[in-house]
């Protein structure tokens, strides 16, 4: 019987195998539920309207269109649909478009089960959960950018603190903390940021402080 709070969660793997093990690691964890599995972006984008999930894993190396494309379209479709991806790719090119096609985290498929579960409430609870390698990259790529002129958003040098922060993986919350400040406050300037920006989210905000170069 499914429990009416568990984080319903979408795979789309096109290895059976570990497609398989996927839905049994969270079908077998409480306060989880697979509510779909699919070998392929297309397969899903004609099923997962049966039941949307809250977070949804996405492969990048799939038949047909791929897990970077597969999200921005399904994040077009659905933008409140949070998209984590779980992949062997660790290169800066499939990290920086996944990112900026509206994925809210970057997994390795070498990251442990309770790493990966963890990752999953991270990423619908406003987090951006890396393997450690990825946020090494994502830091150290975007330090080597120089960000374009900060009037072209008028964003303040602590709104920009606080996207950095995110863009580094930081969720509302631990953003705080490293400031020092309330979550309300983050909760302020994050308000202030997407009016600037004109995103919706915190993933929108991210992509586009990395498609723009606005984080040092």
């Amino acid at each position: 019987m499914a429990v009416p709070d568990a984080l319903k969660v979408g795979i789309i793997e096109d290895q059976p195998k570990i497609r398989e093990g996927l839905r049994s690691l969270i079908d077998g964890t409480e306060g989880y539920r697979c509510v779909g599995s699919f070998g392929s972006v297309e397969d899903a984008l004609a099923k997962i309207d049966g039941e949307l999930p809250d977070v949804l894993l996405m492969d990048i190396g799939l038949p047909g269109m791929s897990g970077i494309e597969g999200t921005r379209r399904i994040k077009k479709l659905h933008p409140g649909l949070t998209v984590l991806m779980l992949t062997v790719y660790d290169d800066d090119q499939r990290i920086f478009d996944a990112l900026c096609a509206g994925a809210s985290g970057y997994l390795l498929k070498k990251t442990p089960p309770a790493r990966l579960l963890e990752g999953l409430k991270e990423a619908v609870g406003s987090g951006a959960p890396m393997s450690p390698d990825v946020a090494r990259r994502v830091v150290s790529l975007f330090r080597q950018i120089r960000p374009p002129a900060e009037a072209d958003y008028r964003l303040t040098p602590h709104e920009i603190r606080i996207l950095g922060l995110l863009v580094e993986g930081h969720n509302y919350k631990t953003a705080a903390d490293e400031l020092r400040v309330s979550i309300n406050t983050i909760r302020f300037h994050m308000r202030s940021i997407y009016e600037k920006l004109q995103v919706h989210s915190k993933s929108e905000a991210v992509s586009k402080a990395l498609r723009h170069r606005i984080v040092r």
